[in-house]
């Protein structure tokens, strides 16, 4: 199994490589930053990525931010994530398309080789390895959200107008869409309300009482 590895401690990569090796991986691609794994992905094809979160220059969110491209370029593309902590937005987004194929795995609870090889296994057969404590955290960061936080950006503009008291027309005519489209977005923010069908009129305004209510809690 091909494997590419980006870490920036050279001790730590040189490590990896080897205890990979040992369990019959062949690492063909193992770097330091961002750039230099997106090439190595291009190039090499690999059939998983081992990917730290933190890679230089910036030191923060460089690595998962290239993972998250690397799946753009390839659907699909098994990602193993090794952090010192949970990048919630991130983790979220790489779950997102629901292709599966994702690992995420806390560094300091990698507790033995075993534990990371059938991590690594599992995500390139299509699988997905989480840590626990990274499933709590998103499931609580979930259970926080507001009941608008699953509208896309243009459904809450839809929202928005229809609490100004607009018609489906009128919300067209601001947004330059057609008025199916205004339908169709409408449709889609009561499914994704929770507004039984009793009728458009009443979804409309319950809709827009879930809109007002959220603007008037708190941040």
């Amino acid at each position: 199994m091909r494997v590419v590895l980006a870490e920036d401690l050279y001790l730590l990569r040189d490590g990896m490589t080897r205890l990979l090796e040992a369990h019959g991986f062949t690492v063909v691609g193992a770097v330091g930053n961002a750039t230099e794994l997106l090439k190595a992905i291009d190039d090499e094809a690999p059939d998983v990525a081992v990917v730290d979160v933190r890679l230089p220059p910036g030191f923060s969110d460089e690595g998962i931010k290239a993972a998250l491209e690397a799946r753009r370029r390839r659907p699909g593309l098994p990602v193993l994530v090794l952090s010192q902590h949970v990048e919630q937005t991130y983790a979220r987004e790489l779950l997102a398309d629901g292709a599966g194929a994702i690992g995420y795995l806390l560094k300091d609870r990698v507790l033995n080789a075993g534990q990371f090889v059938d991590a690594l296994r599992m995500v390139a057969a299509g699988g997905t390895a989480m840590d626990p404590e990274v499933i709590t955290k998103l499931l609580a960061s979930r259970a926080r959200r507001g009941p608008l936080d699953a509208l896309t950006p243009r459904e809450r503009q839809v929202l928005e107008l229809m609490a100004e008291g607009r018609s489906n027309a009128a919300i067209a005519q601001r947004l330059t869409i057609s008025e199916a489209a205004v339908g169709k977005h409408t449709a889609s923010i009561f499914t994704k309300l929770d507004l039984a069908q009793h009728g458009d009129d009443n979804r409309r305004v319950l809709a827009v009482l879930a809109y007002l209510s959220s603007k008037a809690r708190p941040a």
